[in-house]
């Protein structure tokens, strides 16, 4: 019989390529996600009866004990990125611990951790000091756990270009830039799906091990946003916001539902969101990363009046959908 891995927050954005590769490769998967019918989607990527969903919440200890019963792999996925009904402390610390606890209880030979480049125990952010404490907290459980960085992602189904492309496209004249020097190192979805599925599969080479996940090249939020500006071709001027009027900003609107920035964003992009120097990274899984400029403009053409329809200054160079 195929060996059973587990994965929870399957339906997530990164969640439905590691179904997808690891559903290749013919394993048994459990997917734990929060809604099975709205995940339902996942079933048709696995062979018949080969993608299970499992109705659970990770703040559940009981619940993922039962999702990991005897699963001979578990991987991590879920994070969130503003607080809300759950807290960052709830999912990234509490949940995060009760994933690697019941990895363990269920005798899993592999873990994988999905954390995000930045987390630090010592953290002014919630956000980077809750990914740092529960990465603690997976080690202690789970000390063989394989603990994943990835710098912000991008695919067709991303929240960072997608939203950029979305907010120019709507701005009437300008578009504001807070951060314009911090720097990113956007990484292919598709790429880190597969140094997960590898860690998975081979935790005797990749257990106890933190790798760093970044593409091949990193950009300032300026240069981003330039970019993104000329491949939707709505090229409008970039206007950097002062320091401290983003810093006022976010301290009085952050906390509204739907916030563009919250104080806990505006501490992250204090630091560089890049691959540390020295750092283990996809390299170590025999991953060339994907660059942004090879991918990205397949699925930006929907931010273009009329779409493909409209050829712009960079007809010849548009790339084909894949």
């Amino acid at each position: 019989m195929a060996k059973l891995i587990t994965i929870v927050g399957g339906a997530g954005f990164i969640g439905r390529y590691v179904v997808q590769e690891l559903a290749k490769r013919g394993i048994r998967l459990r997917v734990v996600v929060s809604d099975v019918h709205q995940a339902s989607y996942l079933k048709p990527l696995g062979g018949v009866g080969q993608v299970a969903l499992f109705a659970g919440d990770i703040r559940d200890k009981a619940m993922m004990h039962a999702a990991c019963h005897e699963a001979d792999g578990v991987i991590n996925l879920v994070g969130i990125l503003t607080e809300g009904a759950a807290s960052f402390d709830d999912i990234h610390v509490m949940g995060a611990r009760n994933v690697a606890e019941a990895a363990k209880a269920a005798g899993a030979r592999a873990l994988v951790h999905v954390s995000a480049i930045g987390a630090n125990a010592e953290s002014e952010s919630d956000y980077a000091r809750s990914k740092g404490e529960g990465e603690a907290a997976v080690r202690a459980a789970f000390p063989q756990a394989t603990i994943l960085r990835p710098s912000i992602l991008f695919g067709p189904e991303d929240q960072f270009i997608n939203r950029f492309a979305a907010l120019i496209r709507g701005l009437p004249f300008a578009m504001p830039v807070v951060a314009p020097n911090t720097r990113f190192q956007p990484v292919h979805v598709l790429d880190v799906a597969r140094a997960i599925v590898a860690s998975v599969e081979a935790p005797e080479s990749f257990g106890g091990k933190i790798f760093e996940l970044g593409g091949p090249k990193s950009w300032s939020m300026r240069e981003l946003l330039t970019w993104i500006s000329a491949q939707t071709y709505y090229e409008k001027p970039l206007v950097d916001v002062p320091d401290g009027i983003a810093a006022k900003l976010a301290a009085f609107t952050g906390w509204l539902p739907g916030a563009p920035l919250t104080s806990d964003q505006w501490k992250m992009l204090q630091h560089d969101n890049v691959v540390a120097e020295g750092a283990a990274g996809l390299e170590a899984f025999g991953i060339r990363p994907a660059p942004l400029e090879a991918i990205a403009p397949a699925y930006l053409v929907r931010y273009r009046k009329q779409g493909r329809f409209n050829p712009g200054q960079n007809a010849t160079q548009d790339p084909q959908l894949y």
